[in-house]
């Protein structure tokens, strides 16, 4: 499998938030706040997945495994609306993620 890209990730959900325009609250940055809080309520459901089977059969089990990779899926989602509702670019992003990088490679 190839990897997969942000920017595909992004076209995906601009094509989510089109088709289901006159359902959802529309991408803009007043509407962001809510897109981080689905995004954490999401987070709360990979927890809950962690805490009601546990770390090891979280990762190894196969149907714990699906549905831990199923919210990580929401949470990305969620995390990518938030992208758009803020204008944030992938390669803003970048830039971004490689500088606290670097930070965090230096910071202990």
């Amino acid at each position: 499998m190839s990897d997969f890209s942000m920017n595909e990730m992004q076209e995906m959900q601009r094509a989510l938030q089109a088709r289901y325009q006159d359902k959802w609250e529309p991408i803009s940055p007043e509407t962001g706040k809510n897109k981080l809080l689905w995004m954490i309520g999401e987070v709360g459901e990979v927890i809950d997945i962690v805490k009601k089977h546990g770390d090891v059969r979280a990762s190894t089990d196969a149907g714990s495994r699906k549905a831990l990779i199923e919210e990580l899926a929401d949470v990305l989602m969620y995390y990518n609306d938030v992208m758009l509702c803020y204008g944030v670019s992938v390669d803003e992003l970048k830039r971004a993620y490689r500088e606290k990088h670097e930070k965090n490679m230096t910071r202990w």
